[in-house]
């Protein structure tokens, strides 16, 4: 699925948790590269020395990071004042399809809390992003139940199908949740005197479409999508949402539900964009559903 794996690593807690995430979501072909962002602290005054120095110390925390995680893995020490915008340059070079990090270090333990450096390495990302939370590295397990935000468009679908892929890999189940919200109202459409009779339907609709799917189990909830998810999250081993998809610039766009998750899910996020040259589906709800998260 991913061929490509570009994994940010500090030296600390968060980098072995995403390294923890990458061996679970990676084939045994995929490439990997440790990534490694040391540009914080140079100015334009700091010398040629200086810089060599600074540059030996990302090379040699590679090095330990690499042999500690035991992997076959390229490295790249990027002088970057952005942790977001290095590791997102250093995807585009190695033409990366996921970038995986690691959470705060202010998260509780087995949640995602994004700080300032993962909030910018997930926001106009140029592939798929994964995160992991915080302490994974020592609860990591097989995957056994993959959930999947999904309303019936070309982004849900693609999460589907990363879903199922990795549940043949691990003989996982495939858990699937729609959420029906005031969201689901088309944009501009004014909301309905029933609106309550309009959302039965609407949930009527969705566990109708979810048991036409195969191989998998399917919820319909009602309320606001990014809290559903979030509570869905506590009873799988992965979340899979699709994000709105590639900017003009070819970068991934997140949206409101895509975020909330990145500071509230107990299981490790994946957001994929949709695939380029991929159709609009007809049929689709409005803007704000929970598979373009």
């Amino acid at each position: 699925m991913f061929v490509k794996v570009l994994v940010g690593v500090d030296g600390l807690q968060g980098g072995r948790d995403a390294v923890a995430l990458t061996r679970i979501l990676v084939a045994a072909d995929s490439e990997i590269t440790l990534a490694h962002m040391y540009g914080r602290g140079l100015m334009p005054h700091h010398g040629a020395t200086f810089r060599s120095a600074r540059l030996r110390e990302s090379q040699e925390l590679l090095e330990r990071e690499r042999a500690a995680a035991g992997l076959e893995a390229g490295a790249m020490p990027r002088a970057a004042r952005s942790v977001g915008r290095g590791l997102h340059e250093v995807a585009e070079e190695v033409g990366a399809d996921l970038l995986v990090v690691g959470s705060s270090r202010r998260a509780l333990l087995g949640r995602v809390l994004l700080g300032s450096d993962t909030v910018s390495s997930l926001n106009g990302a140029p592939c798929a992003v994964a995160i992991a939370p915080m302490a994974y590295a020592s609860t990591a397990a097989r995957l056994s139940s993959i959930g999947v935000g999904y309303d019936g468009s070309p982004e849900s679908e693609q999460g589907l199908d990363a879903g199922r892929e990795l549940a043949r890999r691990y003989g996982a189940k495939v858990q699937v949740l729609s959420v029906v919200s005031l969201q689901s109202i088309p944009y501009g459409e004014p909301i309905t005197d029933n609106w309550p009779q309009v959302a039965r339907e609407l949930m009527d609709d969705e566990l109708r479409r979810l048991r036409g799917l195969e191989d998998v189990e399917g919820e319909v909830n009602y309320g606001e999508p990014g809290e559903e998810l979030a509570q869905f999250s506590e009873t799988v081993d992965l979340l899979v949402v699709g994000s709105r998809g590639y900017g003009p610039l070819g970068r991934l766009m997140n949206g409101s539900t895509s975020n909330y998750l990145a500071t509230r899910t107990k299981c490790p996020l994946l957001v994929l964009p949709r695939s380029a040259g991929h159709e609009t589906k007809t049929g689709r709800r409005g803007e704000g559903a929970e598979g373009r998260a």
